[in-house]
């Protein structure tokens, strides 16, 4: 019994969406997926799936790329990306009584491993537009991005606590947290996200969103402050699952 996490699948099975003009690692990545998920995780492991599922908008379009990932080996939980415009808050527990036993979707709820609680949102950041000199330093910002930013991170705050509030009344007190987007910016140290997993003494903060190698560094990785911090896109790992738990 094993807890993966893989972020970033951007299926297309029924909207013309190829991913190929991102680069080599992304043609044919279905293919991948399915390959490398079916040689690692076994029917009784979990497997975390941190968002950007699918480029349908509407849940008829994402229908065989749900289908695709329920297909997969393992349990399969999945965290809500700023691509999955099939899914918002109030559909949540819709598809979870729709998919129930076969997919759970994951936000302002929680889910279990062992004796860890799984608890999530999409989480954002601020990612710009950044000015920089002729030397490429930082200079400024869009001043008027990063107040409408704090306003979307202040609403990803209030649905990760709501996470957590629940999963701590249920008893839990070991936590694995998950987010879409990564949890600072490449201007910060700490964030309302790094601050609320030191506050509950969380295991690892698990994100994704983070693509090509330009922006594989864009946030923290490895130990930081007493909590570990994974990246997960599919391109960084290759579109292997990577262990977080056995």
């Amino acid at each position: 019994m094993a807890l993966y996490a893989l972020g970033d699948l951007h299926l297309s099975f029924q909207v013309d969406k190829p991913m190929d003009v991102f680069g080599s690692v992304w043609k044919h990545h279905e293919r991948k997926i399915e390959k490398y998920v079916r040689k690692t995780v076994k029917d009784e492991d979990t497997l975390v799936l941190t968002g950007d599922h699918s480029w349908g908008r509407k849940l008829p379009e994402c229908r065989e790329d749900l289908a695709f990932i329920e297909n997969l080996p393992g349990r399969k939980i999945l965290l809500r990306g700023n691509h999955d415009m099939f899914w918002d808050e109030k559909k949540t527990p819709v598809l979870n009584k729709e998919y129930e036993g076969r997919l759970f979707f994951l936000q302002n709820n929680f889910a279990v491993y062992k004796d860890y609680a799984l608890v999530g949102t999409k989480g954002f950041t601020f990612e710009g537009p950044f000015y920089l000199d002729r030397w490429g330093n930082i200079t400024g910002w869009d001043e008027e991005r990063e107040a409408h930013a704090k306003k979307l991170v202040d609403r990803e705050m209030k649905r990760l606590r709501e996470s957590f509030r629940k999963a701590e009344e249920a008893g839990y007190r070991k936590y694995i947290m998950f987010l879409h987007y990564p949890p600072t910016n490449i201007l910060e140290d700490t964030s309302p996200f790094t601050e609320i997993a030191e506050e509950y003494h969380v295991h690892t903060v698990v994100y994704s969103h983070c693509h090509g190698e330009s922006r594989f560094g864009d946030s923290i990785r490895g130990e930081y402050r007493g909590v570990r911090y994974m990246l997960v896109s599919g391109d960084y790992l290759n579109f292997r699952p990577a262990l977080l738990l056995e």
